[in-house]
């Protein structure tokens, strides 16, 4: 591709928030003007376990207490992902080409009203509830596969 293939994938942790209908947790990005919607997910810092970085970044992206989420699964593997050519050398300070990311499967124990994505370093601008099936279709084309490969490994579970 380019001289970015060299750089290292950033670790993060991803979150599939269900609730009691099987809906899955989405916000649409503050920082971004596309119609697209995403699940919660974030970067594990230096030492961090990823079970810790997942519970921390919802708490900073929804507003919910960690005793209002369960972890039900760990995905078996982690998934990578590039950025597109036009985002590379751009975010997250041009350090990485892409995402490696631990997914985890939350049962949601809360009510809406436990939801406040207005956080102190707030990245929603909107939420709702979607079904599994279509978040391949929400997500940012760059993320499609990934999301495909998350839905189809915890759809059991869900």
């Amino acid at each position: 591709m380019s001289g970015f293939d060299s750089l290292p994938y950033r670790p993060c942790a991803g979150i599939m928030l269900v609730n009691q209908d099987g809906k899955v947790f989405v916000g649409q990005r503050l920082d971004s003007s596309v119609e697209a919607w995403q699940m919660p997910q974030g970067g594990i810092d230096p030492g961090e376990e990823p079970e810790v970085a997942a519970y921390r970044e919802l708490g900073e992206e929804t507003g919910i207490a960690p005793n209002l989420a369960e972890i039900i699964a760990r995905s078996r593997e982690e998934h990578l992902y590039d950025l597109p050519p036009e985002l590379m050398g751009k975010i997250w300070g041009g350090r990485y080409r892409g995402q490696r990311q631990h997914w985890f499967l939350m049962r949601f124990m809360g009510t809406d009203a436990d939801i406040d994505i207005e956080t102190e370093h707030q990245e929603f601008r909107s939420w709702r509830w979607a079904d599994p099936d279509s978040l391949e279709g929400l997500i940012v084309p760059f993320k499609r596969r990934l999301y495909r490969a998350v839905v189809e490994e915890f759809r059991p579970l869900i």
